[in-house]
């Protein structure tokens, strides 16, 4: 694992930038007491920054590929409008009642859809369209959602992938994930289609705009 961020300069940057809800802080605690995987949490600062996407772009429905517990999609509930949406896709159906009763607590509750399942199966019937999606889920399906969100988006929206250096494994992928992760970074800068950077922070944020 190749270390991309020095830990000091991003406490720093937490710390000057607005702080997430009680609702956040009582859920990443829960979050470490009672999964394995906590590491999956995009962390606070990642959520401020997808919560800004929502804000910048105007989003009022939003498509979420990896519900996790919940942190990332309360972040992006609370920069939507009253009447804005978010449709999220959630494997594990311990994850997905974490993030429900979470979800219950706050104002925003009402935006969130949770939808517990495989999602490649739901997202068949899924209707856009979508003005944002984020896809943080299981890398090996990443260019298939990836596929199907470019469907179910509106012109000039964003699709967001997290996760894109797969802990510096894309240098020299030596696993399935980093390999898929890496195949699907060369064809996101290939296709016409968009417009995409690849940002180094956190683990990689793969931002895309439609054409």
């Amino acid at each position: 694992m190749i270390e991309l961020r020095p830990w000091r300069i991003e406490r720093y940057a937490e710390r000057h930038s607005k702080p997430l809800s009680i609702v956040h802080e009582k859920l990443w605690l829960e979050t470490y007491r009672k999964t394995s995987s906590a590491e999956k949490l995009v962390g606070a600062l990642e959520a401020e920054f997808l919560k800004m996407l929502v804000l910048m772009t105007g989003a009022r429905r939003i498509l979420e590929i990896g519900t996790f517990t919940g942190f990332s999609t309360l972040a992006l509930a609370e920069a939507l409008p009253r009447d804005g949406r978010i449709v999220t896709y959630e494997m594990d159906p311990e994850m997905a009642e974490i993030a429900r009763g979470y979800f219950s607590e706050t104002a925003h509750g009402s935006k969130i859809e949770v939808k517990q399942g495989p999602a490649l199966a739901s997202l068949k019937v899924t209707t856009g369209p979508f003005d944002l999606c984020l896809i943080d889920a299981d890398k090996e399906n990443y260019g298939q959602y990836f596929d199907r969100c470019m469907e179910l988006l509106r012109s000039k929206g964003i699709i967001v992938l997290d996760k894109m250096l797969a802990n510096g494994g894309v240098l020299n992928p030596s696993s399935a994930a980093a390999e898929a992760t890496d195949t699907l970074n060369k064809r996101i800068r290939n296709d016409p289609r968009v417009e995409n950077v690849l940002l180094p922070l956190w683990d990689g944020v793969m931002l895309v705009v439609k054409l």
